[in-house]
């Protein structure tokens, strides 16, 4: 059955230019206010947004008569499209590992992510590692290979943890293996050892920077030396300290995120995001000198030790201290209804229209480095655009249409008429599986003639 969607998912994405215009919709523009009008798209690109534009001669036209216009949802917090597990837990920094080269281009949750508005989302490792393995952006390119679900020219990032994941994973007590072998622990077992491993994690990585920076300045001068042994461990946290990796970190106590924020501080080195970041709304104005962003959750709560100090009020909390703000799903349910998670931003701190829909497009956007690209609607930014039937803030509003970089790649009416052939092409296709295998003759017995 995923295939056949898959199948039909490639026809609604034509390659090549083109040119539509998506007209009297509500346009939530989040950066530009909110107005009737029309988004004329060519190439890929928004080229005209406006209350009345110019319908260029041969442009395929979508009729959004009642219906609202919203940019594509950014999802910061995503494990989707990952082939297999996502932890390294064998060791506690992991930097070496890459989510890029485990991506699955087959997952339905990219699917479903799209049918929930869903354009694009920060791919992360896992979180049982004080520094886990490396980031990826993606498109909800479905029918695309793996390659092309990649956001081109997105930084790259990294993930990191805190807490009880990293220091849980070190199991403290040992044990025995499946085989019956004996399995040491793993440091670090406590806060205060996840701690050290990040610090010692860098102090490795500035001394490994150095040799590189030695080596380069050689080079510059004319000499001919021998390079540094490339260490791939290392080499991600050389990003980090110049600046060309972003770090995302997985938190939720405000001891440990001022924590982080001093390491940070103390390396030359900014955290891009902190994730979940349950008690932020305690150092709030900590986090916004630091110059972190927050991606949060709308109204998880008390679901471990860890959470206990939530609260729904946490985002807007956040928000009025400066930080910019995001809330993510960490969930690939979770991620086809974020935005109605926005919406709770609204009844959970009064924040505006605006400012809701923003944390979940714009604020995201900013927070990966692709503002100038995705999150809003204005023109020369990327076509991702979502049609909803209703207020898109409202549980009852329903996805129409999903459109990534012009092209669409979800339509509701015709994944609904096309259901019933796929049903039939799929029953066609278990009969002719249950042809094809052979049928056994006899039952098989043992001694006396009664199964052994």
């Amino acid at each position: 059955m995923k295939k056949l969607i898959l199948a039909a998912l490639v026809a609604l994405a034509p390659l090549g230019a083109q040119t539509t215009v998506i007209q009297n919709a509500t346009v939530m523009t989040v950066a530009k206010g909110t107005f009737k009008g029309s988004v004329v798209i060519k190439d890929g690109k928004i080229a005209e947004v406006g209350e009345k534009v110019m319908v260029p001669q041969g442009a395929t036209i979508i009729d959004a008569t009642n219906q609202y216009l919203i940019p594509g949802i950014i999802d910061c917090h995503s494990h989707i499209a990952g082939d297999g597990g996502i932890n390294e837990g064998s060791v506690s920094v992991s930097s070496m590992v890459d989510i890029k080269d485990i991506i699955n281009p087959e997952d339905i949750s990219i699917y479903r992510a799209l049918a929930g508005g869903v354009t694009t989302a920060n791919i992360l490792h896992g979180s049982a590692n004080s520094i886990g393995g490396k980031t990826i952006v993606l498109k909800m390119r479905w029918g695309k290979d793996a390659q092309s679900l990649i956001f081109e020219g997105a930084m790259p990032g990294i993930k990191f943890a805190l807490g009880e994941n990293p220091k849980r994973a070190g199991n403290p007590q040992g044990g025995r293996g499946a085989a019956g072998q004996t399995v040491q622990a793993r440091y670090p077992a406590t806060r205060m050892g996840v701690e050290d491993t990040i610090r010692e994690a860098f102090n490795e990585a500035k001394i490994y920077k150095a040799g590189w920076d030695e080596y380069q300045a050689k080079v510059a001068r004319g000499e001919h030396p021998i390079p540094p042994r490339k260490d791939l461990k290392l080499e991600a946290l050389k990003e980090v300290l110049e600046g060309k990796r972003y770090v995302h970190a997985h938190c939720y106590r405000a001891d440990e995120i001022l924590m982080l924020m001093r390491v940070a501080d103390d390396y030359g080195f900014k955290i891009r995001t902190l994730q979940h970041v349950l008690e932020g709304y305690k150092v709030a104005k900590e986090i916004a000198a630091h110059g972190a962003g927050a991606s949060t959750f709308s109204d998880w709560w008390d679901y471990k030790m860890e959470a206990v100090d939530a609260i729904p009020f946490n985002a807007s909390l956040m928000t009025k201290k400066g930080v910019v703000v995001s809330l993510n799903s960490d969930d690939a349910e979770l991620m086809r209804h974020l935005n109605s998670e926005a919406g709770k931003a609204m009844k959970y701190g009064g924040m505006s229209e605006t400012e809701a829909l923003a944390m979940v497009t714009l604020n995201p956007a900013k927070q990966l480095g692709i503002d100038n690209r995705v999150g809003s609607i204005e023109v020369g930014k990327d076509a991702d655009l979502v049609i909803y039937d209703k207020f898109p803030l409202s549980d009852f509003a329903k996805v129409q249409k999903v459109l990534i970089d012009g092209h669409k790649y979800f339509d509701r009416d015709e994944e609904v008429s096309s259901r019933p052939a796929k049903a039939a092409e799929k029953q066609k296709l278990l009969d002719k599986e249950k042809q094809a295998t052979p049928q056994r003759q006899g039952t098989p017995t043992g001694r006396g003639g009664r199964i052994g």
